[in-house]
């Protein structure tokens, strides 16, 4: 019978896959090493369970006792898996930049979780390093694994990441690619590949408000690079003791809207519903391909899963408020946004009377003119205002069908909103639409307005 004894021992050797699409136009073979594939579907198992069996080795945590630790979510979640097994205790810190997923996981496991302010220095009491840390001299039988520091971070990667990529490449790797945060992946995967190739190019990823890069190039903490961002597990304002800045030959940075956007690229185009920093590791990729050649094999590391980020970058809304989707917002997103509604229209046998009433009893600027199941006309307030206005005007009880005016434009569920500027004008303040199931909807300036700026 083939079964493990637990699940630590299904963690790593997770599988390379072939990226086909976003990597058309790259000369090279690019491979995606999928770290979703552990059982806590992040890369980070690897190192939460070398960093306590460390600890349990050195005898900073017995039987019984209180994992703590400060975390984005998957180095928790790694933890709390081992906690389970092993029988500890879990308290994990977090920053409020968090999504509330990546919280509700690690308490689904029996975490207790305290989430801390993000905008304040490391050094202050607040922040999610100060609490772990005094925590652990608080509570007795308690370690703080502290994975910015602890080097068993870097050798988990050195002992299991490396090797599985060079033997799953047949040693044909020539660059490294992963999203730099504690370190300890890229420093730790980059240097057993380099004692086996020093030729092998690593290049780090970081983020905007992130001082790694900078440090990198120049030595220089830089302080005016610190400032509030978006993208989790990728970037930091400390300077890790886990990053190794000679294992790593360049760095480039990536917009939070940039990793975003290519985590929906991912799940879309290659069927690979991955996290915001995987989406960030491909969007440096893709910045640096001007580095790939003909024949050359370039490995991402993917570190975690999309369903961490259902609440953020897979929900069109939290996209939509930090303006990451108004280029591909369409026509059907904003029947999605508006949720359950039904179209109001009137007959146009029905009176101007009835018409007015319509608009004024729910607020309306314009009706969509009905013969049936059919759209022959259109009713707006300019069309019913000139008509009221008018000393020649005839009666309220007259049909509106002697003074609608042309039917809205119609157009496709799939339509770009920012397309719609050929047919809505002072003139037609509305466009129709059918969706799938033959109903009709209306999209008009107010919802342009309300939605999309």
């Amino acid at each position: 019978m083939q079964y493990s004894n637990n699940v630590l021992e299904t963690i790593g050797n997770t599988p390379l896959i072939k990226l086909n699409h976003i990597s058309k136009g790259i000369p090279a073979l690019v491979l995606a090493k999928m770290e979703t594939y552990n059982p806590g579907h992040s890369i980070k198992d690897r190192m939460a369970l070398k960093m306590l069996e460390e600890a349990e080795k050195n005898g900073k945590i017995k039987p019984g006792g209180t994992i703590i630790e400060c975390t984005s979510g998957n180095t928790g979640m790694g933890l709390a898996l081992a906690g389970v097994v092993r029988g500890y205790k879990c308290i994990f810190t977090t920053s409020d930049k968090q999504s509330k997923e990546k919280v509700d996981i690690l308490k689904a496991f029996g975490a207790e979780v305290i989430v801390c302010p993000t905008n304040v220095e490391p050094t202050d009491p607040r922040s999610y390093y100060s609490v772990a840390e005094r925590l652990s001299k608080e509570i007795p039988n308690s370690f703080w694994f502290n994975q910015y520091d602890n080097l068993a971070n870097s050798e988990a990667h050195y002992e299991s990441t490396g090797p599985e990529i060079w033997k799953q490449t047949d040693g044909k790797i020539t660059h490294l690619i992963a999203t730099v945060g504690t370190g300890g992946t890229i420093s730790g995967t980059g240097r057993y590949l380099k004692e086996q190739n020093p030729n092998i190019k690593i290049l780090g990823v970081d983020v905007y408000g992130s001082v790694l890069k900078k440090f990198h190039e120049t030595g220089e903490f830089d302080e005016a690079e610190i400032y509030p961002y978006i993208t989790g597990g990728v970037g930091e304002d400390i300077i890790p003791a886990n990053v190794d800045f000679k294992t790593i030959d360049y760095f480039t940075k990536v917009t939070d809207k940039d990793g975003a956007l290519m985590a929906r690229r991912l799940a879309r185009e290659e069927g690979l519903f991955m996290g915001y920093s995987a989406g960030t590791a491909v969007a440096g990729m893709l910045q640096m391909k001007d580095m790939f050649k003909e024949g050359d094999v370039v490995v991402i590391i993917l570190h975690d899963h999309g369903s961490r980020y259902v609440g953020k970058v897979y929900n069109d809304e939290w996209m939509r408020e930090r303006g990451f989707l108004e280029k591909d917002l369409k026509v059907r997103d904003l029947i999605n946004m508006r949720g359950k509604d039904e179209l109001v229209s009137i007959q146009s046998n029905e009176t101007i009377h009835k018409a007015l009433d319509l608009m004024k009893e729910l607020d309306l600027s314009q009706l969509p003119v009905m013969k049936g199941d059919e759209i022959i006309g259109s009713l707006s307030e300019s069309v019913l205002l000139e008509y009221i206005l008018n000393p020649a005007k005839g009666e309220l009880t007259e049909p509106v069908s002697q003074i609608m005016a042309e039917p809205f434009p119609e157009v496709t569920p799939e339509t770009l909103c920012r397309s719609l500027n050929k047919y809505i004008s002072r003139e037609i303040p509305a466009v129709m639409t059918k969706d799938a199931t033959g109903k009709y909807h209306i999209i008009s300036k107010y919802d342009l307005i309300q939605h999309v700026l």
